[in-house]
């Protein structure tokens, strides 16, 4: 709930949007699962709605989970590998982040990216014969997903034999889908059916966030408690500022309309992965029609001055955690609006989760949006498709031909200079008010590459006065890729690609020897994929190729663009 909002000069307009909340029955609507609120055609409306109900419905489901957890600690399993995309993964990142492992229960890791160095890691990590295997996704197609699970199967199967593979593994996806019959045909340890009427950013509280997040120990209970005490008051249509989703929704919808649309979170630093399940839930929701509301998650604090007067701050803190409260004493002086959120105890997360589902929904009848569909983001999977399909017939991609090398940095761009520092000068030189950069990272998820990836920002950012993001690919694609592609055309993409020190091939089949592709060539097809979508899209797009000595390739990136 928000315990402080500085709104200044937009107090008024926001109580003239409640007050027409309330005339028009919104909240009641809502619950009534009324598609009109938002649009008038029921088309991933109506059939999207089950998230409002899932707190009470999935604590029917506890006494299953529970029994599942308690086969699976009798088998001995110490580890659960999550493989997943998106929705199918963030919940479980946050909650993962979040809490310990109890005593007893198994340890989680979480696979989200198709670069092979990521894969490899985990494979190295793991022992196949303590290891569960979690192939998560709703659709049951997803591509980066159904291309670990080939990987971790032949995996597993080398080393147990296929006849005892199927034990180590588990399913979450919904009824009917392809998933849901491999894991039947290749006897699952177990599968859990999410619903097929929660899209996958809204299903934190059904079993694609639970399931995983019981196998390490946290007390599920505790979390649908606290999100059904949230539902509880989302449902208040008497006084809307007692109503949290609503009043956080109006907020967050009244400001995006006049113009401070870059939602940008302070968050203590237990609670900070808890930014990239933001970042989904509110990019992919909003960010269509030319309209969106841009989460800037990560960025590191900076004075007052670097931030132009699009910003809204959203501080979430832990109870008794100080950490930033000079800050926040400052960007309140200096007239940014900004709302206080404090997490009264860690299990309250169930009710964050539901908070922000409710109130981006809300925030989407401001926007006159859908915020249950996502009609851009097929562009770039489509583009990956074409691109590896080219592979598939030559053994190759297409050539490409940068505009400029220069010590050991390529430039990708349509942008006309006489160097590659000047092509770098005029791309940030198109930054207007108004606009953010991207940095679209195509790199192994490591250490040094976030630190670096973080510098980079900042200098960014102070170069050029504007919200800053970073994604590593392809993670982003499920989650901001839908705003890159939807929003109002305000954003400068940097993408960054390398060389594969190492790559791992992707079995054609679970259990077959034979590769079309591996996982480096993935992850370079959906890095041009996207690269070729957002041109397609009119958007502002350069891309670097850093070589395989990626640590040394940023610190020349960060050179040029001093």
């Amino acid at each position: 709930m928000i315990e402080t909002a500085n709104l200044n000069e937009f107090e008024k307009p926001i109580e003239e949007a409640l007050a027409i909340l309330s005339k028009e029955k919104i909240i009641l609507r809502i619950w009534e699962k009324d598609w009109t609120v938002w649009k008038n055609d029921p088309r991933e409306i109506s059939n999207r709605l089950g998230w409002l109900t899932l707190p009470q419905r999935m604590e029917k489901e506890l006494s299953n989970i529970s029994q599942f957890i308690h086969e699976v600690r009798k088998k001995g399993f110490t580890h659960a590998l999550l493989l997943g995309m998106g929705g199918s993964s963030l919940a479980p990142l946050v909650l993962k982040s979040v809490f310990k492992t109890a005593k007893g229960y198994l340890d989680l890791e979480i696979l989200d990216s198709t670069d092979p160095a990521a894969v490899l890691h985990l494979q190295n990590k793991l022992n196949p014969k303590k290891a569960l295997i979690i192939v998560s996704s709703k659709s049951g197609t997803t591509v980066e997903t159904i291309s670990f699970f080939k990987f971790f199967w032949n995996w597993i199967a080398e080393s147990l034999g296929e006849d005892r593979t199927g034990e180590h593994f588990l399913a979450i996806t919904d009824p009917g889908t392809p998933l849901e019959d491999l894991a039947q045909c290749l006897r699952f340890g177990a599968v859990f059916l999410g619903g097929p009427e929660i899209g996958g950013r809204f299903s934190a509280l059904s079993p694609f966030g639970l399931v995983p997040s019981a196998l390490k120990g946290i007390k599920i209970p505790e979390i649908l408690k606290t999100a059904k005490g949230m539902a509880g008051l989302c449902r208040k249509a008497a006084d809307l500022k007692a109503n949290p989703g609503a009043y956080l929704g109006t907020i967050l919808g009244i400001l995006t309309q006049r113009g401070y649309d870059k939602v940008t979170f302070l968050l203590s630093p237990r609670l900070e992965s808890f930014g990239l399940w933001l970042e989904q839930l509110i990019a992919e929701s909003t960010g269509k029609e030319g309209k969106g509301m841009l989460p800037v998650e990560g960025e590191p604090i900076g004075p007052a001055k670097v931030y132009g007067r699009d910003r809204l701050f959203v501080y979430i803190k832990e109870r008794g955690d100080n950490t930033n409260e000079a800050v926040i004493k400052r960007l309140k002086s200096a007239g940014f609006p900004m709302l206080l959120m404090t997490l009264p105890a860690i299990h309250h997360f169930g009710s964050q989760f539901f908070l922000w589902e409710f109130a981006t929904a809300v925030a989407g009848i401001f926007l006159r949006i859908n915020p249950f569909d996502q009609p851009n983001v097929e562009s770039a999977k489509k583009k990956t498709q074409e691109i590896l399909g080219i592979y598939r017939q030559q053994g190759a991609f297409a050539e490409e031909n940068p505009s400029f090398e220069a010590k050991g940095i390529s430039l990708f761009s349509d942008i006309r200079a006489p160097s590659l520092g000047d092509c770098l000068k005029s791309f940030l030189d198109q930054a207007r008010p108004g606009d953010y950069l991207a940095i679209q990272a195509f790199l192994a998820p490591k250490r040094q590459t976030a630190a670096a990836l973080q510098k980079l920002r900042v200098l960014l950012r102070e170069r050029t006065r504007r919200a800053t993001t970073v994604g590593y690919g392809p993670r982003f694609l499920h989650s901001t890729g839908q705003l890159h592609k939807g929003d109002r055309g305000n954003g400068l993409f940097i993408q960054i690609t390398c060389d594969d020190e190492k790559d791992a091939a992707i079995p054609d089949e679970p259990g077959s020897s034979s590769s079309t592709i591996s996982f480096g060539v993935l992850k370079a097809a959906q890095a041009r994929g996207d690269f070729e979508a957002l041109k397609s899209s009119g958007r502002r797009i350069i891309r670097l190729h850093v070589g395989k000595d990626t640590g040394s390739g940023l610190e020349k990136i960060m050179k040029l663009f001093r």
